[in-house]
Order: structure tokens, then C-alpha cells, then sequence
């Protein structure tokens, strides 16, 4: 049985030139449409806070920033832009009118629904060249990549 050492070592130069043109070729191939069929532009923040309230409608705030770990006032600017845009809504609970709980309006609704399509797109793309083995590889190597603390 391999020691972890043995599994574990440091990359080359070559395995990272080779891994950042990847990446960069991955970036181009895969991008995510800036506009889906929209008006106005969202920044990946504002697309990944809209999707969190879409999947925990009633959640606050600092549940998002805690989920994309960014700071409280980053989530607090992504969260007046979406609500001045008509996307999202803030509520009061009964239990604690100081808390504030959000929700997509219908359009914000339409708008999670959309990214949530393109993404799935994508990740489709992505994973029609490979065979079953191979897509069952890669998504065990990405979830270990994130998932892995350094």
C-alpha cells in the first residue's frame, strides 16, 4: 500500500505550465454566456447569490456569505445590487424584525432557473467526450481537488 508521501508530492513546472494552458483553454471552451438572454449583466458573485437564495429561500445574509466565504459586506453589496435590479426581496420575520430573510422575486426566480440551465449545459459539454469510467474519474478528481484543505 502507497504511504502518503509516496502519493503526495509537489508538481512540476512542466505539470503546471501544462495544467494552467488547460485551464485556460477550459475557461474560453466553457464560459459561462454573460448575458442569458438578459438585459443586464451579473457578476459571478451575484449569479452565485441568487442560485444560494434559490436552493434556501428565507435564508439571510450571512448564511450566504458563510456558504460562498466572502465577507458579511460583500454579500450585503451583491444582495442591494440584485434587490435594486428586481431580483431579490428582503423580509422581515415576525420572530425577529431584526433579522432579514430574502427571497428571489419572479424574475430573480427566472433568472436562478437560467443560470442553473446554462450551467447544467456546460457541465454536459463538458462531460459528452468522455466515457462513462472517465466521467465517473474526473468528477471523483474535481470533488477531491475542492474539497481538499491545504
Amino acid at each position: 500500500m502507497a504511504r502518503y508521501a509516496d502519493v503526495m508530492s509537489t508538481p512540476t513546472d512542466d505539470q503546471l505550465a501544462r495544467l494552467g494552458a488547460a485551464f485556460d483553454a477550459f475557461a474560453r471552451r466553457y464560459k459561462l454566456p454573460d448575458e442569458l438572454g438578459s438585459e443586464t449583466q451579473l457578476n459571478e458573485l451575484d449569479k452565485q447569490t441568487l442560485i444560494y437564495v434559490a436552493d434556501h429561500p428565507g435564508c439571510g445574509p450571512t448564511d450566504i456569505a458563510r456558504f460562498l466565504a466572502v465577507p458579511n459586506t460583500t454579500i450585503s453589496s451583491a444582495t442591494d445590487r440584485l434587490a435594486k435590479r428586481g431580483l431579490l426581496e428582503r423580509h422581515r420575520p415576525e420572530g425577529d424584525r431584526r433579522a432579514v430573510a430574502l427571497r428571489l422575486s419572479a424574475g430573480g426566480k427566472a433568472r436562478a432557473d437560467a443560470i442553473v440551465a446554462a450551467y447544467r449545459d456546460i457541465c454536459r459539454r463538458m462531460l459528452e467526450p468522455l466515457s462513462p469510467a472517465e466521467r465517473k474519474n474526473f468528477i471523483r478528481m474535481i470533488t477531491k481537488i475542492v474539497h481538499h484543505e491545504s
